[in-house]
C-alpha cells in the first residue's frame, strides 16, 4: 500500500483544493490531509483566514478523497508524522516548489501544478472590504492602523480628530476621510474603532450604533454597569456587532492559560493577582477633546480586572478599592489597588500610571500555580509549577501585533456571521463588570483614597 500524505489550510475550500487532492490521491492507496491549526497558522501570518478549523476540517471530509484527517500543529510535524504514519509520499502545491525537499531524506517529495486563476486569499479578496473609522489620537490610533494591513476584509477609512492638520501623523493624514465632525466619519464607513477618551465612549458608541455601525470600542465602553448593558442592548436591537477591545484577550498564550487554570491543572484556583504598571509619559499638549490622559483605572484597569472574572466569575462577594490620587486631579489615579473576595477565592489586580511594580500575573491552586512574566498582558510564555519543579511545565506561543490584529480578525468575522459573541473572547457580563468597578471608582464607592 502506497501511504500519500499532504497539508493545508483548506479555508473556503474551492475547486483548485478539491483537483489537488484529487491528484494527491492518486498518487497511492491510502491519503492523509494535515489540516493547519488555527495557532500554527497563526504563527505562520495566516491570521486572514475566514473559517474555523472545525469548519476546514468537515469541508475536506465531506470531498470524500481523505482516508483519513489530521491536525497539524507545530513547526517540524511533518517529519514526525511521515515517520508516524509510514508515508511513501509527501505532496503539496507548485507554489512551494523546493520548500520541502528537505523531507526527501524520509519519503518521495512531489510538487503538484496548482489549479490557475483560483486560490483563497483571492476568495477572501472578492468580498467587500469593511470601511472602518478610527477615532481618537493620531499617535495613539497609528499602531492600529499599521496592524490592520495584515487583516483582509477590512480597509480604514478615515479619522475622527481634533487635532490640527498638521499634527495628525503622516500615514493617518493621507486617508480619504480626515475629519473633526463625527457625524461625517459615520458617513463614510461600516464601523468604528474608538480609542477617544474614556468618559466620551458611552455617547459615541451609541451615536454609532443607532446609526447602524459596527463598533469596536477600548474598554471600559462605558462609565456604569447600566450604561454598558443598554449599549450591548442596542447593539443587539439594531442588529450590529459591539465588541470591547483589550487585545490581551486574543493573545493564544492567554487564551490557553485560562483553558488549563479552568481545567483543574492547578487545582481549585483560590487567588488571581495581576500587576500593570507604566510610568505616565509627559504631557504633549495634544488636543483637548481626545487627549484628556486615561487615568490607571481606565487605562489598565479593564486589562488587570480580566483574568479576575474570567477565571473566578463576576460574582464577588465584596470588593476594596485603595487609591493614590494626582493632587491637581482628583479623578486621575495614579496608583489604585482593587481587591475582591469570593466565597472562596480572593483577587488582587494592582494599576498605576505614576507608579512602577513588577507587571506579573499569578493564579494560584491547590495544587499548583499559574506564573506569567511582566509585562504579561503581552506574553508569548507562561509556566506553570508545582511543589516538585521537576513536574514543572512551559509554555511557548508566538504573539504578533500584541494581539491587536487578531482582535480586528475577531472583530471582522463576528460582523461576517452577523453576532457579537461569535468570536469576541470577551464576555458582556465581564464588561459589564469592569464598567461597574469604574462607575464605583468614579462615585469612592467602597473607595479609601490614600
Amino acid at each position: 500500500m502506497v501511504r500519500v500524505i499532504t497539508y493545508g489550510t483548506y479555508d473556503l475550500l474551492h475547486y483548485g483544493h478539491i483537483r489537488l487532492l484529487e491528484r494527491a490521491k492518486a498518487l497511492g492507496d491510502y491519503l492523509i490531509v494535515g489540516v493547519t491549526g488555527d495557532d500554527y497558522d497563526k504563527s505562520r501570518g495566516k491570521i486572514n483566514v475566514q473559517q474555523s478549523l472545525m469548519e476546514r476540517v468537515e469541508a475536506v471530509r465531506a470531498t470524500g478523497l481523505a482516508d483519513e484527517i489530521i491536525i497539524e500543529e507545530y513547526e517540524g510535524q511533518k517529519i514526525d508524522d511521515i515517520r508516524r504514519y509510514h508515508i511513501d509520499i509527501f505532496t503539496v502545491g507548485s507554489d512551494w516548489k523546493g520548500k520541502f525537499d528537505y523531507l526527501n531524506k524520509y519519503c518521495k517529495v512531489v510538487y503538484l501544478d496548482r489549479t490557475e486563476g483560483i486560490s483563497s486569499s483571492e476568495l477572501r479578496s472578492q468580498r467587500r472590504e469593511i470601511r472602518l473609522g478610527l477615532v481618537g489620537t493620531s499617535a495613539d490610533l497609528l499602531k492600529f492602523q499599521k496592524e490592520s494591513s495584515f487583516v483582509n476584509g477590512v480597509a480604514v477609512e478615515g479619522i475622527c480628530t481634533d487635532e490640527p492638520q498638521n499634527e495628525i501623523e503622516e500615514p493617518l493624514r493621507q486617508l480619504p476621510c480626515v475629519t473633526a465632525s463625527y457625524q461625517e466619519l459615520l458617513e463614510h464607513t461600516d464601523a468604528l474603532y474608538i480609542l477617544s477618551h474614556p468618559s466620551l465612549h458611552y455617547e459615541q458608541v451609541k451615536t454609532a450604533l443607532e446609526a447602524g455601525k459596527h463598533v469596536l470600542c477600548e474598554a471600559p465602553a462605558a462609565l456604569s454597569a447600566a450604561q454598558c448593558r443598554e449599549l450591548f442592548a442596542l447593539a443587539e436591537e439594531k442588529g450590529c456587532v459591539l465588541m470591547e477591545g483589550i487585545k490581551t484577550a486574543y493573545s493564544t498564550a492567554y487564551y490557553r492559560l485560562l483553558l488549563l487554570a479552568k481545567s483543574g491543572r492547578i487545582g481549585k484556583i483560590v487567588s488571581v493577582d495581576a500587576t500593570c504598571t507604566r510610568l505616565a509619559e509627559e504631557s504633549t499638549g495634544r488636543s483637548e477633546q481626545f487627549n484628556r490622559s486615561w487615568n490607571s483605572i481606565c487605562d489598565w484597569g479593564p486589562t488587570a480586572m480580566l483574568p479576575v472574572f474570567q477565571l473566578l466569575g463576576t460574582n464577588y462577594r465584596e470588593k476594596q478599592i485603595i487609591s493614590h490620587f494626582s493632587k491637581e486631579d482628583k479623578t486621575y489615579d495614579v496608583f489604585s489597588r482593587i481587591n475582591f473576595v469570593y466565597p472562596e477565592a480572593t483577587a488582587s489586580v494592582k494599576v498605576g500610571k505614576g507608579a512602577k511594580a513588577e507587571g506579573d500575573l499569578i493564579v494560584s491552586g491547590t495544587k499548583g500555580y499559574i506564573y506569567v512574566p511582566a509585562p504579561w498582558w503581552k506574553t508569548d510564555y507562561f509556566e506553570i509549577r508545582y511543589e516538585n519543579p521537576a513536574e514543572n511545565k512551559r509554555y511557548f506561543y508566538q504573539l504578533d501585533g500584541e494581539g491587536l490584529r487578531y482582535e480586528l480578525v475577531a472583530f471582522l468575522k463576528s460582523i461576517e456571521r452577523g453576532e457579537s459573541s461569535a468570536y469576541s473572547y470577551i464576555e458582556e457580563e465581564v464588561s459589564g463588570a469592569v464598567a461597574g468597578v469604574v462607575e464605583d471608582f468614579y462615585r469612592r464607592k467602597d473607595t479609601t483614597e490614600i
